[in-house]
């Protein structure tokens, strides 16, 4: 007899890569999950997996009976989502936020969805905004909230709000003149943050565009770190102005103002077009009423 259980263990080995991956996803034993996959294909009298290989790679007819498992498991969802209520809808629901993010407003997203939602089982994880991407593609994440980039047809995308950032450092090495020329921020040691970061891409790609040539730069995907390492005077960084004014304005850092300035970096919350169940959009829109950059949790 065919269940969801099998069909949840064939798509999560598939999205994850393995049986091992997928019986941590599913809070099961691996032998469980082995028995599953064996009770599926003595069902249709097939084999799902090349057993010559390491990687957990479909036969012809697996990758057959996967793309009919994920239908079935997104209609599945949707129905649930249908015939239930906000207090009586019972799943879990997996959200990836970026370091900023987590550290203003992400503990009141997650105590609006238990409000709304409150026997939704919420599992949130802080990433960079590639790494949450793929994961959100991958299927492996429902909703991500993460720095705007172009996206594809694939993705719904929910505005929430613009980050302006400031170049910072501590007091000593802010320059005299108030406003100094873009080309003049590649003199001092750089504090910035990887491609894999939104912030970083959107930035060294604004660096970029206006011919800046940075030669001294440490970078660093760690937000905290990176605010640690400015307050440290080892260089000049691009930080979250609105959430840091109070190092600004407890003289511990200083900003230093160019011309053009930098841009704001736009966020958003994301989710899959082909998972369009109603829990997704809410959620999308619990997070546009959370949304506050100006709070940060590590203030005193």
């Amino acid at each position: 007899m065919l269940t969801f259980k099998q069909l949840e263990a064939l798509y999560w080995i598939v999205q994850l890569g393995s049986f091992e991956a997928a019986a941590a996803k599913l809070n099961a034993g691996q032998s469980a999950i082995s028995k599953r996959i064996q009770e599926l294909e003595s069902t249709f009298d097939i084999e799902l997996f090349d057993r010559t290989r390491r990687s957990a790679k479909l036969t012809e007819r697996g990758e057959e009976l996967f793309y009919h498992a994920k239908d079935l498991l997104d209609r599945r969802d949707a129905a649930i989502e249908r015939v239930s209520t906000k207090d009586l809808l019972v799943r879990k629901l997996s959200i990836g936020v970026t370091e900023l993010t987590a550290l203003t407003w992400l503990p009141q997203l997650v105590e609006a969805i238990r409000r709304a939602y409150p026997r939704v089982t919420v599992e949130a994880e802080v990433d960079l905004g590639s790494p949450l991407r793929d994961r959100l593609a991958a299927g492996t994440i429902d909703l991500i909230v993460v720095p705007d980039a172009p996206i594809s047809d694939r993705f719904v995308s929910i505005p929430l709000a613009a980050v302006e950032n400031a170049w910072m450092c501590v007091p000593t090495l802010v320059p005299e003149s108030r406003v100094v020329p873009l080309a003049e921020i590649s003199q001092f040691p750089l504090l910035t943050q990887g491609m894999s970061s939104g912030t970083g891409a959107t930035y060294t790609r604004f660096l970029q565009d206006n011919g800046v040539r940075v030669t001294k730069a440490l970078s660093s995907n760690n937000l905290v770190a990176q605010i640690g390492l400015t307050l440290s005077g080892l260089g000049v960084s691009y930080l979250p102005k609105e959430c840091l004014s109070y190092l600004i304005e407890n003289g511990l850092l200083g900003t230093i103002e160019t011309e053009p300035p930098l841009p704001p970096v736009k966020y958003v919350a994301m989710y899959r077009s082909d998972h369009p169940n109603s829990l997704n959009h809410e959620v999308a829109q619990l997070a546009s009423e959370c949304c506050d950059f100006g709070r940060i949790l590590l203030k005193a």
